[in-house]
């Protein structure tokens, strides 16, 4: 069997990324381990069997450009719940920045949002889930 474990995400800092996902979007922290550069090898996942997010700190001014913009402005993540209004509701309250009001499409219900740095996901339950 084959698939995606991990995608990286470029952050400015470490710890202010670990603090909006696990508390804001209840990801959970999979590891963090210090790396003998100076960096951290840094993991964090919704759970469920989707990929896991590696946060690196960006190194360099090319680096830090595209923090928050790694997808050229487009919905470049998809976070999938068996309940939208319970984890739009807390999301919300948690200061998640929702870009427009949750919409009913064919797919299932879903409101665009975006992280700390401004990069787009789609808060997502399926049809029929």
């Amino acid at each position: 069997m084959r698939r995606v474990a991990l995608v990286t995400l470029v952050v400015h800092d470490y710890d202010e990324a670990i603090r909006f996902y696990t508390e804001a979007l209840g990801f959970r922290l999979v590891e963090d381990a210090p790396r003998p550069d100076g960096s951290r090898w840094v993991v964090v996942e919704p759970g469920g069997d989707g990929p896991g997010l590696v946060l690196a700190r960006a190194k360099d001014d090319e680096q830090r450009a595209r923090v928050g913009d790694q997808t050229g402005g487009r919905v470049g993540f998809f976070l999938h719940t068996d309940d939208f209004a319970r984890d739009h509701t807390r999301m919300t309250a948690a200061g998640v920045t929702f870009l427009e009001e949750p919409r009913h499409e064919p797919y299932g219900t879903v409101a665009v949002f975006q992280d700390l740095y401004g990069n787009r996901w789609d808060l997502l339950q399926p049809a029929g889930h």
